[in-house]
């Protein structure tokens, strides 16, 4: 405390000086802000994109593989029918 100010008690924040962004400050953390949400939104829109296509693949592949079973099953009682 060597501003020459005693102080007696009470909140800290009557004793230390009020520090505050300037309005170029706070317009500039608005901008970084605002890309910021942009890119997220961007990551968040190409990611939702992948799982999309990686549910159409696992899709794809359980009709498949239930394709193959079904005719592996078909197969097999036609040719134990028919001998």
């Amino acid at each position: 405390m060597s501003d020459g100010k005693e102080r007696t008690g009470g909140s800290r924040y009557l004793y230390e000086p009020f520090e505050y962004a300037s309005a170029d400050m706070v317009q500039a953390n608005e901008r970084v802000n605002d890309e910021r949400w942009r890119g997220l939104e961007y990551r968040l829109t190409q990611i939702e994109l992948m799982l999309e296509r990686l549910e159409r693949r696992v899709w794809f592949t359980i009709f498949g593989v239930t394709a193959a079973v079904l005719s592996e099953t078909v197969t097999g009682l036609l040719g134990g029918a028919g001998g």
